[in-house]
């Protein structure tokens, strides 16, 4: 499971640094290049509950290695795209990986003693850092010397050995229960947030107020309405509503919301302002964009047993808090203090030691909160609802990065018919504005993302018996 922590954020932090590259590849803007992760995160918000809910029926070992097969063969098509809605529909597919987590989550609580539970989970959060600092700097520097496909292309081995390991290697020892899968509650949810993050990514070209703004808008409202109801009046929901009344469920899984949406807010921006030409960013490489981003990956990871300790000790809502609040730094630094490429790296390394409480003690809370053979369903569900704060940051943040743009001169075209005559190219990029908004649009979801843990019960793993 650490292994698979590693690959996956090792995949997907490729995306994070070349995401200027890809612009230029495929010669789209910011507000149609969300969708690389966009697309990811809704695919992974639907495959985390509809395969978490399939391993509970089927078996978690067997539903784990199928994944693992898919997300294989997915990534072995990463670097061939040849277009951006091509590599939008790979992204797609390989958002269906995401779908192990929550089957991984189950699979440690159920085998693993309570008083070890959050080491545990603090260990396979650290493989995310891990995964993100090597995709960050090696990563980049493959991107740079030969293209973000052959990024992508070393992969490939690591994704089937992953297979392999996950078959020969994984132990399931849990006891299968036979549900009907909500296919319908899926496709509402589906189809409920798409409507709504198109014209949210579209609304500058199509207009605000027109027409198909405003019908995809009602559209996905009434869409996500119908999943509501939906979900609670069949027998086997795909997201449970009961579970939802319990307080520190329903507390958790809106405070993912709020924070998820907080940290992608940081993700989708700091890449582009770093490397974007000067005025818009301070031009640097892919490379030492990467470097730069490093520290917070390696402190995120050194963090992690530390906030796992906290959880034990003080409970989840206490990590969440200070996570939250380290955060909350960060983004008052980078409002502040982003003058230079050295007062970037200060405030990314405040983000990274925050980001470790907030990922360590939202998963222990929703785990302590409920019995044991919920698991698979509760940690399924969260995801779904960080995957929904996944996707608006994006989103949002691309609208802001086309709207508020600064022209940069990027060459020069001689004039053969003035001697000496030249014409300047120029190319909009995001404008400080941009990013200055979307840095408060992010402190604004963290602070409600407080106010909510501030009303959670206080829970301790060790006073929380096995059930």
């Amino acid at each position: 499971m650490a292994f698979a922590g590693l690959l996956i954020t090792y995949v997907e932090t490729l995306v994070t640094p070349a995401l200027p590259v890809l612009r230029k590849d495929f010669q789209t803007n910011y507000a149609n290049l969300s969708w690389v992760i966009t697309a990811y995160i809704i695919s992974g918000t639907a495959s985390s509950a509809l395969f978490g809910r399939l391993s509970d029926t089927y078996g978690k070992k067997r539903i784990y290695v199928m994944l693992t097969v898919v997300y294989a063969f997915a990534i072995s098509a990463g670097g061939f795209a040849q277009t951006l809605s091509e590599f939008i529909i790979i992204r797609a597919i390989q958002g269906l990986g995401m779908g192990l987590f929550p089957i991984a989550f189950s699979l440690l609580y159920e085998q693993l003693p309570r008083e070890k539970l959050a080491l545990a989970q603090g260990i396979v959060s650290s493989t995310f850092s891990a995964g993100a600092a090597v995709g960050l700097v090696g990563g980049a520097v493959i991107t740079q010397d030969l293209g973000w496909q052959y990024a992508y292309h070393t992969a490939i081995p690591l994704a089937f050995t992953l297979t392999i390991l996950a078959a020969f290697v994984l132990k399931d020892t849990s006891i299968r229960k036979k549900e009907s899968i909500d296919y319908l509650g899926v496709t509402f949810l589906s189809s409920g947030i798409v409507s709504v993050l198109v014209p949210l990514s579209q609304g500058e070209y199509w207009g605000w107020l027109s027409f198909p703004t405003l019908f995809m808008f009602s559209l996905g409202g009434i869409l996500l309405l119908a999943f509501v109801i939906q979900e609670s009046r069949t027998h086997m929901p795909f997201i449970s509503m009961k579970l939802l009344k319990i307080k520190n469920i329903f507390l958790s899984n809106l405070v993912s919301i709020f924070a998820m949406a907080s940290v992608f807010f940081l993700f989708y921006s700091v890449a582009p302002m770093l490397q974007d030409p000067e005025p818009s960013g301070f031009g640097t490489s892919i490379v030492e964009s990467g470097l730069i981003m490093l520290p917070a990956s390696v402190l995120n990871m050194v963090f992690a047993p530390l906030a796992a300790m906290i959880t034990t000790n003080d409970g989840p809502k206490r990590a969440i808090l200070i996570g939250s609040m380290i955060l909350l730094i960060s983004y008052l630094a980078l409002l502040t203090n982003r003058a230079s490429i050295f007062a970037v790296l200060e405030d990314t390394i405040i983000m990274g030691i925050g980001l470790s409480f907030i990922f360590v003690g939202i998963i222990n809370m929703v785990l302590i909160a409920l019995p044991g053979t919920k698991a698979g369903e509760a940690t399924g569900m969260n995801t779904v609802f960080r995957n929904i704060g996944s996707v608006m940051a994006p989103a949002i943040g691309g609208v802001l990065e086309t709207t508020f743009t600064t022209g940069v001169m990027v060459g020069v075209i001689p004039l053969s018919q003035i001697p000496g005559g030249i014409y300047p190219v120029m190319y909009s990029f995001p404008s400080q504005t941009a990013f200055t908004y979307i840095f408060l649009i992010g402190m604004v979801f963290l602070i409600i993302g407080v106010l909510v843990t501030l009303m959670m019960d206080d829970l301790r793993v060790m006073k929380v018996n096995r059930r």
